[in-house]
Parts: C-alpha cells; structure tokens; sequence
C-alpha cells in the first residue's frame, strides 16, 4: 500500500548549513578531499534532519546537500551526459545578476552506469525516523532546453531510441533506490511548468519542438520510467518555473498542459507552484481524478515575508472549489536552495515557513 497521505510536504532541498557552504568550495578548489567533504556534509544533514522532523514533518529529505544544481548533479553521471559552461552569456538569464544555467548535451549513448542516489539515500534512511524522501530531476530534464540540437546525431539518429535509452537508465537507478528501502520518490520537472509559458512555448518551437505534443511526449517518457513499480512506491512529480537565489524564469498558470498532466501521467502527488500570480487560478485543478493527490505550494521559499495562515486556508478553500479537500496537501512552492547558492532567506525564515506549513495542515485537515 503507499503512503501518499503526507498533508504537510516540501519540495526537497534546503538552505545549506555555513560549514556545508565553505568546505565544499574548499572541496571545489582541492583545499579538502571528497571524503572530508561528505563527513562535513553527513554532520550538516543530521543537525538538518532533526530540525526537518521538529517542525513536524513526516516526509524528509537530505536537503540536496550534496549537490551544486538540484538536476546536473544527478544527470551528469549518467553515461552519454556532458555537462558545459556556467554564468554568464545565453539567452536563460535571471535579472539579478545574468546568472545562465550550465549547458546539458548528450554526447554519446545514454546508460545508467552506476548507482547515483542509493549511498546518500542510505545515509538519511540511517538517520530519520520519519518517511526518507528522495528527489531526482524528472528524465525531461535532458531533452526540453536543446531538444534535438544538443542531442549527437551519430548516437541517436533515432528519437525513439534516445528516449528508450534514457527510459531504461532512469528505471535502473529507482529500482535501485527501491530495494535500498525508498518509498517516496519526487520527480522535479520545470519543463512541463516552462511549457505554460507563451515565451517559452514559441522558443520550443524555435527549436523545432512542437508545444503542444512536447507534453504527450514527456507524459509518456514519465510513464515509461514508473509504470509497473511496486505498489507501496509512492512517486510525486514537481512543476516548477525556475528558482535561482529567489528569481524565476517562466511564468502562466496550468491550463495548457492540465488535461495531459493530470490524466496522462501516472504519478500519485503534484506538488504544484502556487505562491503568486505567475502561477494562475486554481481552475486547472477541475482536471484532477479523484484518485491523486494535489500539493498546493502556497507558501512561498522565494520570499522572507511571512504568509497568514488564516490567508492560507482561504486559498485551500479557493482550490476545494475544483477539487475535494480531502485529496489536497500543503508545501512550499518550491524548495528553498534549487542550487548551492539558496534563496535570499534566513536559516530561521526556512524553518518559521516549515513550520507554517505543518501548522497550516493541521489546522485545515487536522493532521500533518
């Protein structure tokens, strides 16, 4: 049987602790070596842990504390993956202060060529004595920023056999990370989110993608990766709009892509961004069958301020209007440190909003 019933959820990563931050530049500039590193990171994932499970929590994750990008860390391992450039340059530019994502290309075939999650799943699963929650980027990640251009020709003259390879690399590492013990898994997708974005979508077809079969294509691409998992495998698919240092990249609410999203996708959990306007009504959710769970990311990990719960529950109510209560939940809309740099927010604004969240479901369902 799963358990899906987590009222109060959270994204995945967390503001890193100081000593996460500096040993791992000390790491980056060879100060300090890998095994020094990952016994500072194993420290600053215990204290973490603890405060996670004091809010209240039930589903706890690492925080990606091991990671510099909540998707590359993970995507580059994978044989065929190469992973190029930095800030500066581009056309994904965040206001701020021209930040441009590394470039992600396949340059080769793609195999899963060696467990990427399953050692530091076993950390936390030793440590938490709640639900140990593991986030990976969704398998879209690889195709939706270059699609065919930035995928070699000579290795897949044939999409069909791209996809197949990335499907079965994708399966491997879950059904690793399942006999390790997981039973919650978060796919984290910005690109089915980008895809409600009138820019975006014309700078897909650009690139000669078409926007209104890229979601029937991914849809697929996700169901050939969880279907047939073992019953009590819970999966949750993320939709986010970009989160870099508290900046975004896309905006437009669900419509285009709700019916394909919410009916063609066979995950359990939506944890969907909901904290502002960029995000729209909650009118898509008329699309979800009764048997899913929506997580309503009202509380925003962008923003120092404060939500008022009362305000909160007001808007719970607004999407009850779509769909039944009881199949909802409550989480930030984001996490709060997509990449190593975090949010512009303190240690103590995360946990106050953690906190929030918790306090906010048990005042609607009367459980966290």
């Amino acid at each position: 049987m799963k358990n899906n019933n987590f009222r109060a959820d959270h994204v995945g990563s967390l503001l890193r602790t100081t000593e996460v931050k500096e040993n791992r530049d000390k790491w980056k500039n060879g100060q300090i070596s890998a095994e020094e590193l990952r016994e500072i990171e194993n420290i600053g994932i215990t204290e973490t842990v603890k405060k996670l499970e004091a809010t209240g929590m039930k589903a706890i994750t690492d925080g990606e504390f091991r990671r510099d990008y909540f998707h590359l860390d993970f995507l580059k391992e994978l044989a065929g993956v190469t992973v190029t450039g930095g800030v500066g340059g581009g056309q994904a530019k965040v206001a701020s202060d021209g930040f441009t994502p590394p470039v992600l290309s396949v340059t080769g075939k793609l195999k899963h060529q060696h467990d990427i999650q399953v050692d530091d799943f076993n950390f936390l699963k030793s440590i938490v004595k709640a639900t140990p929650k593991v986030s990976i980027p969704s398998p879209t990640m690889i195709h939706f920023r270059g699609g065919r251009k930035s995928i070699d020709i000579n290795s897949y003259p044939d999409m069909d056999e791209f996809f197949h390879d990335l499907s079965v690399a994708y399966k491997e590492e879950i059904d690793h990370l399942y006999k390790a013990g997981l039973r919650y898994l978060q796919l984290d997708d910005t690109n089915l989110a980008y895809l409600c974005d009138p820019k975006m979508r014309a700078a897909a077809a650009e690139r000669g993608e078409d926007p209104n079969e890229l979601p029937k294509t991914y849809a697929a691409l996700i169901n050939s990766v969880i279907d047939g998992r073992p019953d009590d495998l819970t999966v949750g698919i993320h939709l986010c709009r970009g989160n870099y240092r508290s900046t975004w990249f896309a905006e437009g609410g669900y419509e285009p892509v709700a019916e394909i999203l919410f009916n063609e996708i066979n995950v359990d959990r939506y944890l969907l961004e909901y904290d502002d306007e960029r995000s729209g009504d909650f009118a898509p959710l008329r699309f979800v069958p009764k048997n899913k769970k929506v997580v309503l990311g009202i509380i925003s990990s962008k923003k120092r301020e404060m939500e008022n719960i009362d305000d909160l529950c007001k808007r719970i109510d607004e999407a009850a209007q779509y769909m039944p209560l009881e199949n909802m939940c409550v989480s930030p809309q984001c996490g709060f440190s997509s990449t190593h740099h975090g949010n512009d927010m303190s240690q103590d604004d995360q946990w106050r909003k953690m906190e929030l969240v918790v306090n906010t479901a048990i005042k609607v369902w009367g459980e966290s």
